[in-house]
């Protein structure tokens, strides 16, 4: 016969004591005022953001799309460009965006630069050559045709830029409306829309446009 208080808990040998499990803290209601500062600062953020692009858009950049071939091989149809206005006087080289209401119905056009008030532009349609002020314009950016002219025009070279005018081309000589065509001309300054910055669709060639 054995004694009670040598009896061995089969199930539990050690004799330690099992504590029930902690009870599970349920998650305190969440203030339904926080809540609402939280939406009505992210509503303020995204308003906030909303003017600051409008303000950009509106007053320091545009955007603006290619149309035709006329600046191939630099710009290609259907590319989104970044443009800028503010403090922008048109130099030489520049590839800008402006506006004829002569021709496009005011659609914006892109074109290059090629020499400003007071400079003298002649050409040589059989070599391809510009010059502005005596000296040959280097212009890697053209998309020549081996065995062919350059597209003339109606104008006489050389030709001294008017005042608040700019003489433009297309990099695509042949496939270009520009100051060749007296339904462009020389450009007034007060039409251009700003100075091409970058290129930002496709997102493959994004980048700054010389």
């Amino acid at each position: 016969m054995h004694n009670e208080k040598d009896s061995i808990d089969i199930e539990n040998p050690f004799g330690v004591i099992e504590e029930d499990e902690a009870p599970v803290e349920e998650e305190a209601p969440r203030d339904p005022r926080a809540a609402a500062r939280e939406f009505f600062e992210w509503v303020e953020l995204f308003a906030y953001s909303v003017a600051i692009v409008f303000v950009l858009f509106t007053f320091i950049c545009r955007i603006a799309v290619v149309e035709g071939p006329s600046m191939e091989n630099t710009l290609i149809d259907g590319e989104v460009l970044l443009i800028s206005d503010l403090l922008y006087e048109p130099q030489a080289g520049d590839v800008i965006v402006f506006q004829s209401n002569t021709i496009l119905n005011n659609e914006p056009i892109v074109k290059r630069v090629i020499a400003t008030e007071g400079q003298v532009v002649d050409i040589n349609f059989a070599r391809w050559q510009v010059t502005v002020d005596g000296k040959q314009v280097d212009e890697p950016y053209v998309k020549y045709i081996v065995g062919a002219a350059m597209k003339s025009s109606s104008y006489q070279f050389p030709l001294t830029v008017e005042e608040g005018h700019v003489f433009v081309m297309g990099d695509n000589r042949n496939y270009s409306t520009d100051s060749r065509d007296p339904r462009i001309g020389q450009v007034d300054t007060r039409f251009v829309l700003g100075k091409v910055l970058l290129r930002v669709f496709p997102f493959t060639k994004i980048g700054i446009i010389d």
